[in-house]
Parts: structure tokens; sequence; C-alpha cells
């Protein structure tokens, strides 16, 4: 056989056997074994809103949850970095925010729990609230940092229709110091009124709270404010307008200063009657019967010491056109509660020292054989509603 024929068979046969260079390594002689898995926590946690859910609401609820473990931290902060409280339950399970969320804002929500074994679980989630479509605010009497009369009740006025009453009648409260219970009372969809059983007392302080951002008054429309509105309530003055006496008796603090000569509104335009209160004061002021729905009656551009009594037109104010001999005789006006005064006004006559001792919040109650009792919603003049009457228009109180 040629040699090269042999060396050929020879390399054939190794391959066929399976021939290999020596013995196979002994364990330990420095091959790599295969890498293991890290232990798995068996906590398995579940949150909601899920991870990136967009258009949440405001009041969505906002939960996390852990199955076979304990939930050792949960964030919920904004895209701010703040944080949101919460709690979680003495068991460990579940973990939720305080309070709300806030309206078109980012959050994320970041979840740490752990197993029987100590083994720890992580989650992170992102998520955005709802931007609404409509907003609303209110817009509020008396003035912050202002000096009113007893009479002064709180009144709200929100620009959109209010439908979820309750929820934002939550969102407004008013203490008083001296404490004394107050009461809401809607006047349609619009408006809000919050008094006492009884006027203020002298010198009481008050604080209107608005906690109406985000809160959600009707469906899509979603509150914007977070203010607090300060008062103090001055000494009390009560003016009695006996329309068949003709005669005003002005009282400060149960004390008579004066009694002031009248002229209330004719028997074909007859004054309110009932307990009305100043809402606004005016040095002068044009008067215009057509604003009022009486035509071309009358139109006086420099109407001096006027203050508003009613929305509809009724004032107290000072007269010069009229003869001074109807005042304390006559009912000659239409509808208002005149003084005499002096054209351009003057402080010396009934009209100007009535305007100089009195601020808005003073009641006026007109008494009298005839004249239509004033509604109460027609300016602030919610007193003419009995305690009884006045809650049931809270939307808080069950009737």
């Amino acid at each position: 056989m040629h040699p090269g024929v042999r060396v050929w068979a020879v390399l054939g046969m190794c391959l066929l056997a399976g021939c290999s260079a020596g013995p196979p390594p002994a364990a330990g002689s420095g091959d790599v074994a295969a890498p293991s898995r890290p232990p798995v926590s068996a906590a398995v946690i579940t949150a909601s809103p899920k991870d990136g859910t967009q258009e949440v609401a405001a009041d969505a609820p906002v939960k996390v949850a852990v199955a076979q473990g304990r939930l050792v931290s949960v964030r919920l902060a904004d895209d701010k970095g703040a944080a949101v409280a919460g709690k979680i339950s003495p068991d460990g399970a579940s973990w939720a925010p305080d309070g709300r969320l806030q309206l078109a804002t980012p959050y994320t929500l970041d979840t740490v729990a752990e197993d029987a074994a100590g083994l720890r679980a992580a989650q992170h989630a992102a998520f955005a609230t709802l931007t609404p479509a409509h907003t609303f605010a209110a817009f509020f009497t008396p003035e912050d940092g202002s000096t009113v009369g007893v009479g002064m009740p709180v009144s709200l006025r929100f620009t959109r229709p209010i439908a979820d009453r309750a929820a934002v009648e939550k969102g407004v409260t008013v203490t008083a110091d001296p404490p004394v219970p107050v009461v809401g009372h809607w006047f349609g969809s619009q408006r809000l009124d919050l008094r006492p059983e009884k006027y203020w007392a002298a010198g009481t302080k008050v604080v209107l709270a608005l906690r109406l951002k985000d809160v959600q008054g009707a469906p899509g429309d979603y509150g914007t404010q977070e203010k607090d509105v300060h008062f103090t309530v001055g000494r009390s003055q009560i003016s009695t307008v006996d329309l068949d006496a003709h005669t005003m008796a002005v009282r400060q603090d149960g004390r008579l200063l004066r009694t002031l000569r009248i002229s209330g509104g004719s028997p074909e335009h007859t004054t309110y009657l009932g307990a009305m209160v100043i809402s606004e004061k005016y040095e002068v002021t044009r008067m215009n019967s057509q604003t009022v729905g009486m035509g071309d009656e009358y139109d006086i551009k420099d109407v001096p010491h006027a203050m508003r009594l009613t929305s509809s037109g009724t004032f107290v104010h000072g007269n010069y056109w009229a003869d001074r001999s109807i005042f304390g005789s006559a009912n000659t006006s239409h509808g208002c509660v005149g003084l005499a005064d002096a054209k351009g006004g003057s402080p010396d006559t009934p009209a100007g020292w009535f305007f100089d001792n009195s601020i808005v919040g003073d009641v006026v109650d007109v008494v009298g054989e005839d004249g239509d009792a004033v509604p109460p919603d027609n300016g602030l003049n919610g007193w003419n509603l009995g305690w009884a009457q006045w809650v049931k228009g809270s939307a808080l109180t069950a009737h």
C-alpha cells in the first residue's frame, strides 16, 4: 500500500470513532458554569389609572394594591415633583391619596412592595389628568378686606350654570369669629348666598374660603378658584322706613341716631316692603326709567347720594327736584325712598347725612300698609326668608 493511503485510512477511522486529543476535562478544571436566574419577588402590584392613561378625571379613584406581599412605599407626584399625600392601609395591602388630583397635570406613580421572603418588586406608571373644555369661577360679595354692615350676606355668582350644586357648595365655607352657623341657599343655578340665622353681631370677623379648583360643577365644567376672602362686620345700623308715617328711624347699635322725613313710592309705584340691604353706594348716579321698564317717565342724570336696595332699581337717594314739603307728608316716588337733598349733593342735607353714616351691608327695613314684599333674590335680601325656608335652599341639607 502506498504510504499516503495508509495515513488517510487512519484519519478516517479516527473521524468515524469520534477521536479527540484526550479525555474530557474533570469538573472544576476551569470551565464556566451557566449563569443562574436571580430570585423573583412573589409580590404582584396593580395600580389604577394604568400606565399611559390620558384624560383622567380629577375625582377618578387612584388606587394601588398588592397581592402576596405588603406595600413598602408609594409615591404619587406631579410634573413639578410635588408629592400627593396618601396612606398605606394598616394591612399593607393598598394605598390611596388623601385628596383630589389637579386637572391638566401629568403624574408619576412609583410603588415598591415586598413579599414574605423579603424580596422586593417595583412598578412605575405615568398618567395625565383631564384638560377641561370649560371652567367656571365665582364673583363674590363682599370684597376682600372690606368692613360691612350686619346685614351683608356672602353672595356668589357663578360664570356658568351649576348642575352639581352639592359638590360646589362643599367647596365653599364661611366661618365667623365669634362662631355662628352659616348656611347656603341657592337662587337658581348660578347664585349661592350664605348667611347666619340672624344678622351678624357687630365686630364679627368673617372668612369665606373658596376651594373650587378642579371641582366639577356640571359635565365638562370645572372650577378654578382657591382663595380666602376676609371681611369685618362693623357697627350695627338698622334703619326703619315707615311708609305710612313718611319717616325713617336710623338706629345704630340699638340707639336712635336720627329720624328723617322721607317720601316713598306712590300708590301707582309702591315701595317694596321688607328688610333690604344696601349693596352699592354712589355719590351721584343717573336714573333712567327705561332701564327699569317704566318707559320715558324720568331721566335724571345727577341723582345724589344714591344707595341701592334691590337689583331691580330700588334706592334710598337724595332728591333735589321735588318740593321740600313732600318729605314727611306724601309718597310720590316711583318706588324709591327719597330724602331731601341739594343739587350736586350736600353733606348738610338729610340725604347727605344718611349717606355719610351708612355703609354697604346696612339694613333698611321698610314697613307699611301698601306694597309688595321684596323677593328674597332681588338684591341681597335673603333675610326675608325664614330660617327653615333658607336651610331648605341648601344642597347639603337633608330636606
